[in-house]
């Protein structure tokens, strides 16, 4: 008898094994981190700090208020106006079998709520469905959103992290960024708050749109924004680009967002925000970079 065939009388020793999600390695420093602890630090690295992609269910929940939820249009579904495949599937079979997945709403939820008790219109965009891309349903639903918080003159905030306009509604998708900019620029005109939160990735048409209008626009560590990406870019123009390029740290050097804020300061952040905007010390409306009266570095602290 072979050797590798002797089994008989040997007790058969349970096969080990790590099951699938107990273990994650980070992206940047390559630290093995136990998934329960990742999750009870707001999936940031406990060695380095490298920001994981957090789901939009979590963000949520992280950010709003407790019981303070009230989620608006996401009757609201997707058509096929073009008729559109890729790669022999339906545009239609990949809505369904996406929201099978992720859920209705499309890739994008709006909803009332409070943060620190303000009542606010805040919208989160779902990176889960497709990508975060914008058609026709989540330019609706934006634009919803700020003419409820036009109605009821309440601070509007927007979490984004998309990978721009969805090539499946074809020119329908690109009127979405005229669409939600001009509701954006209805707010303004009003003096209502709108805070855009900008999360990895913000890119293509939403970071061209209305992603950077934010009266004030936050973002997270090491978050990747921009229109096109690194790699296009420099292939366009056939230059090599600065360390950092579009990433958070690098647009706040050059103005282009007002603040870099670690996950787990983002709500205490927009709570001061919120109180700073209720008391009259900023006029909305106005960016940040366009006037001295404004100083994000030395905001208030909530009572």
């Amino acid at each position: 008898m072979a050797w590798w065939s002797r089994t008989q009388g040997l007790a058969a020793e349970p096969k080990k094994s790590v099951p699938k999600g107990i273990w994650i390695k980070c992206e940047r420093c390559n630290t093995t981190l136990y998934e329960a602890d990742l999750d009870a630090n707001c999936r940031v690295c406990t060695n380095c700090g490298h920001h994981f992609r957090m789901s939009t269910e979590d963000r949520i929940a992280f950010t709003v208020d407790p019981g303070s939820w009230q989620e608006h249009d996401r009757h609201i579904e997707s058509t096929d106006p073009l008729g559109f495949r890729v790669d022999g599937k339906k545009y239609v079979d990949q809505l369904r079998s996406t929201s099978k997945k992720v859920g209705p709403g499309d890739a994008y939820r709006a909803a009332t709520a409070a943060i620190g008790g303000t009542p606010v219109e805040v919208g989160f965009f779902v990176f889960e469905f497709m990508g975060g891309s914008m058609g026709s349903v989540v330019g609706e639903k934006i634009t919803r959103q700020f003419e409820r918080a036009l109605a009821h003159k309440r601070p509007a905030i927007m979490f984004c992290a998309s990978g721009g306009a969805r090539m499946q509604e074809g020119v329908l998708s690109l009127m979405q960024m005229a669409k939600t900019s001009a509701a954006r620029s209805r707010l303004r005109e009003a003096k209502i708050p709108y805070i855009a939160v900008l999360l990895h990735p913000t890119t293509g048409g939403v970071a061209a749109s209305v992603a950077m209008l934010g009266d004030i626009a936050i973002a997270e560590p090491d978050a990747l924004i921009g229109f096109a990406g690194p790699r296009v870019i420099e292939q366009t123009i056939r230059q090599q680009l600065p360390p950092g390029f579009q990433r958070s740290e690098f647009l706040l050097e050059h103005g282009m967002v007002d603040m870099v804020v670690p996950r787990k300061e983002i709500k205490p952040t927009l709570e001061r925000l919120l109180s700073w905007f209720s008391r009259g010390s900023v006029q909305p409306g106005v960016r940040t970079g366009e006037t001295a009266d404004i100083d994000v570095d030395n905001m208030p602290q909530t009572d």
